[in-house]
Order: structure tokens, then sequence, then C-alpha cells
């Protein structure tokens, strides 16, 4: 029982490698495709999103054959159990690439307002910290959970950043502008809420590795 409960384990770990590449990808393409101004990109990224859906209704029903058959104890049945929460954090993150992309279908035919800097670096963030999250939970790594954690804030800022200047460098200077830069204040606010699930696989984890509960606790992250 226990060779093939462990090769059931490495299973899941494979299909929710799977997911989070999916959701990473979604990702690069829906900022690629705002970038290029490619709706067909953007397009693509929405119509993916069906993979992601299905995969997700395999890894869950994973999770619980496993519980189900082998009935897992203490830091096995914590795996899986945060492995459930993880299935759903990656297909809202995916969920979230889709909105990015829906924004890009809208603005498509437009211009450029201006040149796109910080979004792609609020991406960047987005992408290191959902792939961080998911290295922490299969690696079972704490610490690593911890350093998502602490990458929020700096997302944070960098969305309010983005948010500031469209508003008051564009919008308030310039009415004619806000049909072109209210898709981009939606795009930095989707992307920091991918942030925000990246955070909570993170915490996810260090509860699963050392029974300690992060969330709304920031000072416990230096113990």
């Amino acid at each position: 029982m226990s060779i093939h409960f462990n090769e059931a384990l490495e299973y899941l770990h494979k299909d929710i490698l799977k997911m989070g590449a999916y959701a990473e990808e979604a990702i690069a393409r829906s900022v690629e495709a705002l970038r290029e101004r490619d709706p067909e990109l953007a397009q693509s990224v929405i119509d993916n999103d069906a993979r992601v859906d299905e995969l997700e209704l395999v890894i869950d029903e994973k999770c619980l054959d496993l519980i189900a058959r082998y009935q897992p104890m203490a830091k096995d049945l914590r795996f899986i159990t945060t492995g459930m929460r993880l299935n759903v954090e990656l297909e809202r993150i995916a969920d979230i690439a889709v909105d990015i992309s829906q924004r890009v279908v809208e603005v498509a035919g437009e211009p450029h307002l201006k040149p796109l800097v910080d979004i792609p670096r609020l991406a960047a963030s987005a992408q290191s910290m959902v792939k961080t999250a998911i290295d922490s939970f299969i690696a079972r790594d704490s610490d690593l959970a911890k350093k998502v954690i602490l990458m929020d804030a700096e997302a944070d800022q960098l969305k309010h950043k983005i948010q500031k200047e469209l508003i008051y460098d564009y919008i308030v200077k310039d009415g004619t502008t806000a049909p072109r830069a209210v898709p981009l204040i939606l795009v930095a606010r989707h992307l920091e809420r991918i942030c925000d699930h990246a955070t909570y696989i993170a915490e996810d984890v260090v509860y699963m590795v050392k029974g300690e509960v992060v969330k709304h606790h920031p000072e416990r992250l230096s113990e």
C-alpha cells in the first residue's frame, strides 16, 4: 500500500506542477498580448482556460481518492488537503489571466497610452511568486513560502504606483484618455490579485509544514 500511495502522491505532484505551468503561461501570454495589442493571443488565453478547469477537477478527484483509499495521517493528510486548496488558487489565477486577456480584447484597436514598463514588472513578480509558491509546496519548504509572503508588499506598492500614474498623470489631466487608462488600471489590479493568491498558497504551505498560522500575523514570518 505504501508503494502505491507514494506513486499516487508523485502523480499528484506532477499534476499540480502542470497546473502551475498552465497558470504561469496564462499570465505571461496575457501580458504579452497586452504589450503587443494582440487580440488573437489574448483570445487563445481565454480559450485555453477550459484545460485548466478540466485539470482542476482531475486534481480534486485525485486528492479525494487518496484520502478515501489510504486514509493518510498527519503530514501526508496536510499535504493532500493543502494541495486541494492550492489547486483552487491556481484555477483562480488562471481565471484572472483570462480577465487580463479580456481587457486586451477591449483595447486591441487602440494605440498604446504609454510605454508599458511597470505592468510587465508587476507581471514578472506575479509569475515569480506563483512559481516559488508552488516550489515551496512541492519541496515542503516553509522558508521558501515565507519569501513569497514577504514579496507581496512590493507587488502592492507597484500596483499603487501604476494606478496613481494612470489616474493623476493621464485621466485627471485629460479625460479623453480614460477609455485606454482604465483597462490598464484593471490589469494592474488583476496582477496584484494574482500575487495575493500566490501569497495564500504560501501561507497554506507554512501551516502545512510547521503548523503555524501566519495569515494576519506578519510578525511570525521572522520566527
